[in-house]
């Protein structure tokens, strides 16, 4: 399939100097360019929920021992002293 992309003139510039660069041809880099996108981005839409924040859980401590247990006191204590 043959596919026609506009750009602006500073990604033709830095397209053509990598060309050069790389020994390759423009529309090689490009699909290298789109490959690499659209293989990560459908692994980024293909997680669940909690495969995406997986990393960001545990790794903060409150210093509230309790917290797991009360955390619902703790949110209304938040709540009320932000008004």
């Amino acid at each position: 399939m043959q596919l026609t992309v506009r750009m602006p003139n500073e990604y033709t510039k830095k397209l053509e100097n990598l060309s050069e660069k790389m020994g390759l041809k423009r529309s090689d880099i490009v699909r290298l360019a789109l490959k690499q996108f659209l293989e990560g981005n459908y692994e980024i839409n293909s997680k669940t929920p909690f495969q995406k924040v997986k990393h960001l859980l545990g790794i903060i401590e409150s210093g509230r021992k309790d917290l797991g247990q009360s955390h619902r006191h703790y949110l209304i204590q938040k709540i009320r002293k932000d008004f």
